[in-house]
């Protein structure tokens, strides 16, 4: 986890993903890279000066984002931590998908409560399609910390993958715990995972729900309560193509987690 990515965008959840990036970057002595992305206006519905109106749209939108970059280059010249910058222009899954072909982690948001770009469509498409896992963070958080490590577990493939990538992280956990809700006898046993993880020096215990008759979102986040877990990783849409499968369990966790996500494929 030395390549941390992130997205650099005035909105009401940039200082919840800028606390994120640096607390990870300061944890694995990396460099954080951040892509300022210039959103491009669409306009919905045909009328006369449209093209004027995107025009105006744009330029607002840029002169926010320079005096957000110079801003956030100020505090980051004062920061512990290595970082460049990229200015981009264009959509914000594209931009940040260019730019992440080496990162080991993108920083975003699960959602934001107010106006702004709609993360939980940002995240699916970056999930699928970046090849690195992604921290989506709650815009009201203050820090991260990396100590109780919750893996929700259903067994398939892509539950395994973000275990693999994510293993520096909880590699540096104090505290790993594979939780699965059953509800059926899918794929790969948590204890072979937990297994798996033994060998790379990671001792998670497990804990495992047979409840058929309750939404697996809500039990992953009670256990993440009782637990006190600082954040939950978990394999994003299991099978199927994205818009076929978003609106399941993965979208109901970033609508309504109260913790950070860490979601693979």
């Amino acid at each position: 986890m030395k390549n941390i990515l992130l997205l650099v965008h005035d909105d009401s959840g940039q200082e919840a993903r800028l606390q994120a990036a640096l607390d990870v970057t300061r944890a694995f002595e990396g460099h954080l890279s951040c892509v300022d992305v210039s959103v491009l206006p669409v306009l919905v519905g045909d009328y006369y000066g449209g093209a004027e109106a995107e025009a105006i749209l744009f330029a607002d939108e840029c002169e926010r984002e320079t005096h957000n970059k110079a801003a956030l280059e100020a505090r980051l010249a004062n920061e512990d931590v290595p970082w460049d910058w990229c200015d981009s222009t264009g959509s914000i899954g594209k931009c940040l998908q260019d730019k992440a072909t080496l990162a080991d982690l993108i920083v975003l948001n699960r959602k934001l409560d107010v106006a702004g770009p709609d993360m939980r469509d940002i995240v699916s498409d970056l999930v699928m399609h970046a090849r690195a896992p992604i921290l989506a963070v709650p815009e009201t958080l203050k820090s991260m910390r990396l100590d109780r490590a919750l893996v929700a577990w259903d067994g398939r493939g892509s539950a395994a993958a973000t275990m693999r990538a994510c293993l520096p992280l909880l590699k540096r956990a104090k505290d790993v715990e594979i939780f699965m809700a059953r509800s059926g006898g899918e794929g790969v046993e948590p204890t072979e995972a937990a297994e798996y993880l033994s060998r790379h020096d990671v001792h998670a215990t497990v804990r495992v729900v047979d409840e058929r008759h309750h939404a697996p979102d809500q039990l992953i986040e009670d256990e993440a309560t009782r637990w006190h877990a600082d954040y939950v990783l978990m394999g994003a849409y299991g099978h199927g193509r994205l818009r076929e499968t978003f609106g399941g369990v993965t979208k109901r966790m970033l609508s309504n987690s109260t913790l950070p996500l860490i979601l693979g494929h």
